[in-house]
């Protein structure tokens, strides 16, 4: 299947994570209304004249996408030409495999598509800084470092990578 023919099965966002839905929709929500990002990160988003499609696979149920799918809600809800469905991960391995990290499939995962639907990046569980701050190895850091992911503090990380794949940077 093609990837755009699995962007058109994929889910809107209030589709996927329907307000009320449970504890994991408004930790999703919690992270959503908490995102505060720069002026100009936002006139970056918002300078984005083309059409760009985001394919998530994702799940409700993974702590790492209730963390991140806010980031594309928001990109989106600034800029309406950068779109994006969810897939869940079950089912759709097989179209996941060429971003395994560590030999596994990671969630969310986001494939990231100019107008023609040809990948130009993709976005793999969590943002770098995280990974970075985890392979250093310094355990307070590592702990305060998760502790804050946890409480969506890095998402505009996310939210700044996403933009650099899709300006090319």
């Amino acid at each position: 299947m093609s990837l755009q023919q699995l962007f058109k099965n994929g889910e809107s966002f209030e589709m996927f994570a329907p307000e009320g839905h449970d504890v994991n929709m408004e930790k999703l929500l919690e992270i959503y209304d908490g995102i505060e990002i720069d002026e100009e990160l936002f006139n970056e988003i918002k300078s984005i004249d083309e059409s760009i499609y985001i394919l998530a696979f994702a799940e409700l149920w993974c702590s790492d996408c209730i963390i991140n799918l806010p980031a594309l809600k928001k990109i989106n809800d600034i800029n309406p030409n950068i779109m994006f469905r969810i897939l869940p991960k079950e089912d759709n391995e097989k179209y996941m495999g060429n971003y395994k990290t560590d030999t596994k499939l990671k969630i969310p995962t986001f494939i990231i598509l100019n107008d023609k639907f040809e990948e130009i990046g993709a976005f793999v569980e969590n943002p770098k800084i995280l990974d970075s701050i985890i392979s250093k190895g310094n355990q307070v850091e590592v702990v305060v470092a998760k502790r804050k992911y946890q409480k969506g503090e890095y998402v505009d990380e996310t939210i700044k990578e996403i933009v650099d794949i899709i300006t090319k940077k």
